[in-house]
């Protein structure tokens, strides 16, 4: 690719569900309720619930429905009402197959993060410097993010490195540092990014389909991989990949860093009534993306209430945890399907959170 591919008005990215399995259901959710999903990662057995702490999730275009399908969400599955804010950038036009990727951005941080502010940053178009431009706006006064989720990404390109800025050591207006989580599927920049955390997807099976009788109690059953990583061809492998990723490349960056559930079996229902009649069951390699971004904000909430900073480079602290005694503690390792092998592999990175158990270390790390 030449070096001209590196102007950013001249990329588009891919929406986070234009590779999406999809199975509309308009009277009911189908797939892995978000109770479900809690209880099997460990969300259930964290206290922190996200207060003081704001999550963005960027996106191109406008759904004139978010809001108020966020709000039908949260009532159906009995959250607390999220706060909410919808930031256009620009003048978005509406819909251009973006819609469902808002919605299951936006719910599925309100159903992990119910206390935390939620914003929903809607660039301008599809191109990256209009993406790009809605990230610097993400955590700028007056939003101040300090976790930022992209389920977007473009093929990589030569020079993208010029980008990694973006991403690299920002801190909010506040001061506080800011957490990046993009999604991947193969290889995609900004995930490729190594100020970023590359998100992988699985196939999550729960132990049990019946609702467990303690609220408290675990249900994990199985997981596998789902989707696939690989490695970059401009971006240089961080410090904390090493060893982690040598058996795939000693000198360039491995993707994903984790992984969480996102297939279409048994997929995750989102509401949409833009372009859709209601309840659709969505699989895609990107749907794990918000769900990381509103635990990193778990987390960040716990640990300014112990007048801690927010989490800074929190991948080189959770590769620090798998090269460590806890790491089965921590982390879930996804060892079946495609791709998938004991410890760090190229299709789950270095697995799905134990979220209780992962919580507390992070909120503990000196960061």
């Amino acid at each position: 690719m030449n070096a001209q591919a590196a102007d950013p008005s001249r990329l588009f990215a891919q929406p986070s569900v234009q590779s999406a399995k999809l199975v509309t259901n308009s009277s009911i959710p189908i797939g892995i309720l978000p109770s479900q999903y809690k209880a099997a990662y460990g969300f259930n057995r964290v206290p922190n619930q996200g207060r003081g702490q704001t999550i963005a999730l960027v996106d191109a275009y406008d759904d004139p429905n978010v809001a108020s399908d966020l709000a039908y969400y949260a009532n159906y599955f009995h959250l607390t009402p999220c706060n909410f804010q919808k930031v256009k950038v620009g003048n978005p036009s509406q819909g251009q197959d973006w819609d469902l990727a808002e919605s299951l951005d936006v719910e599925q941080a309100c159903a992990m993060a119910p206390q935390a502010n939620i914003i929903l940053v809607e660039a301008n178009s599809d191109l990256f410097s209009d993406l790009l431009d809605a990230v610097a706006v993400a955590s700028a006064p007056p939003y101040n993010a300090t976790v930022i989720a992209m389920g977007w990404g473009t093929a990589e390109f030569e020079g993208e490195q010029q980008f990694d800025s973006y991403f690299c050591n920002v801190v909010n207006g506040n001061g506080r540092p800011v957490t990046f989580v993009a999604a991947i599927n193969w290889v995609l920049y900004p995930a490729a990014s190594p100020c970023v955390i590359a998100v992988g997807g699985t196939t999550l099976g729960l132990s049990s389909v019946l609702p467990r009788a303690n609220p408290l109690q675990l249900n994990y059953g199985s997981e596998s991989a789902w989707g696939y990583g690989g490695i970059s061809v401009y971006e240089s492998q961080p410090t904390w990949q090493n060893p982690a990723c040598t058996a795939f490349s000693q000198s360039a960056r491995c993707l994903p860093d984790v992984a969480a559930a996102a297939d279409a079996d048994p997929g995750i229902p989102v509401y949409d009534t833009y372009s859709f009649a209601g309840w659709v069951t969505v699989g895609a390699p990107w749907a794990s993306t918000p769900n990381w971004a509103a635990f990193f904000s778990l987390v960040n909430s716990a640990r300014v209430a112990q007048l801690k900073n927010t989490l800074s480079q929190a991948a080189a602290d959770m590769y620090a945890i798998y090269y460590s005694s806890d790491y089965l503690t921590d982390f879930h390792d996804v060892i079946s399907g495609r791709g998938a092998g004991a410890g760090y592999d190229l299709a789950t990175g270095i697995g799905s959170y134990r979220a209780n158990n992962l919580f507390s270390a992070l909120v503990a790390d000196a960061n």
